[in-house]
């Protein structure tokens, strides 16, 4: 089983993260949501989770996988974060793979990561991305950094997570029950 840890900061973007999850869950991963205050986390529409676990909490050791949901000030909370930046880090030494969706790649810049990745993220961070290898597409792949733009491209981003982690195959069976248009 595959497993992957979404991290929330208060302020995420609920689409981005509850569709990742969904998807991912659906698919057969085991997905830890782990909020960087603990227990019920706000969004940046006022929908509160409630996190599996605080990321103090998680023992990174096994995830095949990391998220970062974007969303303001849901982004900027995740880049002031230390232990964010220590996970970050850690999967990228160990070759794991690593997913931000909307205005977070601008957290794995911070973090020192993206030489010569190319990238996509929403058009309001864009210019924060400089020097970084840019892409107007939806969805973007470039070694094991996976990134996307916004809540409109988030169905098209976990589908693409589910095909990474485990392949084509099921993606489309996962697929067949939401209807995605893909």
């Amino acid at each position: 089983m595959k497993k992957v840890l979404v991290i929330l900061a208060p302020g995420f973007e609920e689409i981005e993260t509850v569709t990742v999850v969904d998807i991912l869950r659906r698919a057969g991963a085991r997905v830890t949501i782990a909020g960087t205050e603990g227990g019920v986390t706000e969004g940046s529409r006022g929908i509160n989770l409630v996190a599996d676990s605080h990321l103090k909490e998680v023992d990174t050791d096994g995830f095949d996988m990391v998220v970062l949901p974007g969303g303001q000030p849901g982004t900027s909370n995740l880049e002031k974060d230390e232990k964010v930046k220590e996970i970050l880090l850690k999967m990228d030494r160990g070759n794991k793979k690593i997913a931000a969706i909307c205005a977070a790649p601008v957290v794995l810049l911070s973090a020192g990561l993206l030489q010569n990745t190319k990238i996509t993220s929403h058009p309001s961070v864009k210019d924060q991305l400089k020097g970084v290898p840019y892409s107007e597409n939806r969805v973007v792949v470039d070694g094991n950094f996976i990134t996307s733009r916004s809540p409109g491209t988030a169905m098209e981003f976990a589908m693409k997570l589910v095909e990474i982690l485990y392949d084509t195959a099921r993606m489309e069976t996962v697929n067949k029950g939401v209807m995605a248009k893909l």
